[in-house]
């Protein structure tokens, strides 16, 4: 009782001595309270919803508005005006691919009043652009321009989606492989998951799909850095816990830059009481908890793209051929403004009945239309997850996860009442005798889409007999399962290294999961490991290494020798096996499934020595010298490419196949991507629920929080997630009140208990 009574103490003296600052702002109705806690995430107390997301927006703008501009500008095709002419292309292709349906089954489709939340936040966000009266933060000053205000439409865009579906680039490739390897090849080292017969569309001439195609969409969405995205969840029910209530875990893999991609809130108002975090530029949450449920997501990988063949009429290149007559394009003429330019580019949008024009080849007469979910009423992006954040039982989250659609997600859930579920959400394509893993003939109609299939036809699980739930982008289809909704997935060795972890069973606790999200034993290693059982090189040099590797425990920690020979090796490997070509276009599951069919030797005895050559180029002879974390860093660069805005370097465990993830771009070691904001919820006690959000909750430089996270995270530690109003209080160290600008009352700014 005595220390009870003295935390109580010492938790109101620091909440007492907290420093104060008022802002009067126009727009609001009555006073908002905001808590930043020790670690940068502010706690907004509000007296209405608008109120809210007012406030949301405002903090938003005052901790990251260069970030959110910059994303604005790029969602909306406005990129030309600061950057010039080279953004051209990328600001045709954000205006090609914006919704042009009817924007009141848009706004419904995300949820009860989303249209008045989200124009209430960017509300909040002009507040503060305007109280700025013009002295902008340095990326404004070094960049040249001032940021723009905005208006709601600007969180409906869809370019963020692009590569969330990513399926287009994938058709093209694949008959690049086809026409460089043949069918049965791409059948045999390449083939979908699950398998199913290689069968090019009836009427598809190869010659009309190249590279070229791809080449402006590429260069107008490539340096976004929207990479295919990995990422781990898991949920156990209140069996396998020590206190006897679910815990949910959740790492979303990202790029690694800074600012982080995920921006961090506890919002209270009448209605509302969610704690997480989100896409910056987005009012409310897109996974965390509200005061019943937790719930967060990786990606499914759901085939939501397909490239449309257009025949173009030789005597008009505005009309294509459909269904046995000529159809014209619709053409929308649009006007940039260009950096450097007095006078705006004029731009040209063609549409077919399939989707936008992503490219056209007027010497072949052929026309490239892109036919995908983000063209349907709401699918922009994370923007139904307000409706999750709404839900407060399982009833109620299956009817949100409905409003799903891009990106597709397996979301999981647990509740207070002890329940554990997941869904496998977002649009899938109904494709009625053919497969979508090849650029389809638009002219026939042979390959159109038969609508959407019901959230309630894709996969999903409640309380399920093993008491637990898993997900790391890997192959979810049930045993059984029949319905085609793709066929390219992670490698499964993330999930498998949770599933070795769970079946063992036993009570977990918070901090059982903290190592387990921070674990790095490698599945791939071992199998590595068992595939070359006793072989040993006759020369001194690879026998000592192969040693290295024999006797590793498979732990691709930073100090380990064993991890950085394997981890060179195996990138030398797969073209000593496939040849250079091929072997450049095999995953590391076909590589294994080789070796473990015919050991080849001399490919090994091959590709050890070339990884042995260039350690010793990058880490010297000495092979003690041979840490993975000399080789493996993560280095924070900002967008802008200011040195003094970067943050690093760091030594890192682990890679991209370790429940740990560091991803690595190609060419090198450095980590480009992996969990910048994780998660576990502990639905005995919210208050026990911890978390960690790289590098840091702010995006301006000059704040303490700019970068304050980066060692918690390299370290692999965590910090709470104070949902209590008193949890609260105890880690504030900011009050902000925001005031109604014509209002003279007293601030009585809203409270509440999350208990």
């Amino acid at each position: 009782m005595y220390r009870v009574i003295t935390a109580t103490l010492i938790a109101f003296s620091v909440f007492a001595s907290t420093p104060e600052q008022r802002v009067s702002l126009p727009g609001l109705a009555a006073p908002v309270e905001i808590l930043r806690d020790r670690w940068g995430v502010p706690h907004i107390y509000a007296g209405n919803v608008t109120d809210l997301f007012f406030a949301q927006g405002y903090m938003t703008a005052r901790d990251r508005l260069w970030q959110i501009d910059l994303w604005r500008r790029t969602g909306t095709g406005k990129l030309a005006e600061i950057l010039g002419p080279a953004a051209i292309a990328r600001d045709r292709l954000a205006r090609l691919v914006r919704y042009r349906g009817n924007p009141e089954e848009e706004w419904r489709s995300y949820g009860p009043n989303t249209r008045e939340i989200v124009t209430a936040f960017v509300s909040g966000i002009n507040a503060y652009i305007l109280s700025l009266q013009g002295r902008w933060p340095a990326e404004f000053q070094i960049g040249g321009y001032s940021p723009g205000l905005w208006v709601p439409e600007d969180c409906l865009s869809r370019v963020a989606g692009l590569l969330m579906t990513r399926n287009l680039t994938r058709e093209v490739s694949r008959v690049a492989d086809v026409k460089r390897f043949g069918l049965q090849r791409v059948a045999q080292y390449l083939p979908p998951d699950p398998q199913v017969p290689l069968e090019l569309p009836k009427g598809l001439d190869l010659a009309d799909i190249s590279g070229e195609i791809l080449r402006a969409y590429n260069e107008a969405v490539g340096a976004v850095r929207f990479p295919a995205q990995g990422s781990n969840n898991w949920v156990v029910d209140g069996s396998m816990t020590v206190t006897g209530k679910p815990i949910l875990a959740n790492d979303p893999h990202r790029p690694i830059q800074i600012p982080s991609l995920r921006k961090t809130f506890h919002l209270v108002a009448p209605g509302w009481n969610v704690f997480g975090a989100g896409e910056p530029a987005l009012p409310g949450v897109a996974l965390g908890h509200n005061e019943s449920i937790g719930f967060g997501f990786t990606i499914v990988g759901i085939d939501q793209q397909d490239l449309y063949v257009e025949k173009l009429n030789p005597a008009s290149s505005n009309e294509y051929f459909y269904r046995g007559a000529w159809r014209k394009m619709e053409v929308e003429k649009q006007q940039l403004t260009v950096k450097g330019r007095t006078a705006p580019a004029e731009i040209e949008l063609h549409y077919t009945v399939h989707g936008p024009v992503i490219h056209e080849d007027l010497l072949r007469r052929r026309a490239y239309a892109l036919r995908w979910v983000g063209s349907e009423p709401g699918a922009a992006g994370y923007l139904a997850g307000l409706a999750l954040a709404q839900a407060k039982n399982w009833a109620e989250f299956s009817k949100a996860v409905a409003r799903y659609k891009v990106p597709s997600e397996n979301i999981v859930y647990a509740d207070r009442s002890g329940n554990i579920g997941w869904h496998a959400a977002g649009m899938a394509p109904i494709r009625n005798g053919w497969s979508g893993l090849f650029p389809v003939p638009g002219d026939t109609g042979d390959y159109e889409w038969s609508g959407f299939r019901p959230a309630s036809d894709l996969p999903h699980l409640y309380n399920p007999p093993q008491h637990w739930i898993a997900t790391a982008n890997h192959n979810i289809l049930p045993p059984g399962y029949k319905v085609p909704l793709g066929y390219e997935w992670a490698l499964p060795f993330r999930y498998q290294r949770i599933r070795e972890v769970l079946s063992r069973g036993g009570k977990f606790t918070v901090a059982d999961f903290e190592r387990l999200q921070q674990d790095v034993t490698s599945v791939p290693a071992r199998r590595f490991q068992a595939a070359i059982g006793n072989w040993r090189p006759r020369e001194a040099r690879l026998s000592r290494a192969v040693q290295e590797v024999a006797k590793w425990d498979g732990a691709m920690t930073t100090a380990s020798i064993a991890a950085s020979i394997y981890e060179v090796w195996i990138g030398k490997l797969p073209a000593a096996v496939f040849g250079r070509e091929l072997g450049a276009r095999t995953d590391l599951g076909m590589l294994l499934k080789t070796l473990e069919s015919k050991l080849e030797p001399a490919a090994l005895e091959r590709s050890l020595s070339q990884a042995l050559t260039e350690l010793e180029k990058r880490l010297g002879p000495d092979i003690q010298s041979w840490q993975w974390g000399k080789l493996h860093q993560v280095v924070f660069r900002h967008p802008l490419n200011q040195k003094q805005f970067d943050r690093g370097s760091k030594s890192r465990p682990g890679d991209g196949n370790t429940v740990n993830s560091s991803g690595m771009g190609s060419g090198g070691f450095l980590q480009t991507t992996g969990a910048s904001y994780r998660q576990i919820l502990d639905l005995s006690d919210w208050d026990n629920s911890v978390m960690t959000n790289v590098p840091g909750e702010s995006g301006d430089p000059a704040s303490p929080h700019y970068s304050d996270l980066i060692d918690e995270w390299a370290a692999g530690k965590y910090h709470p997630m104070p949902f209590s109003r008193k949890a609260v209080q105890a880690a504030a160290r900011e009050k902000i009140l925001l005031i109604p600008k014509a209002s003279t009352a007293k601030a009585k700014p809203a409270t509440a208990s999350t208990k």
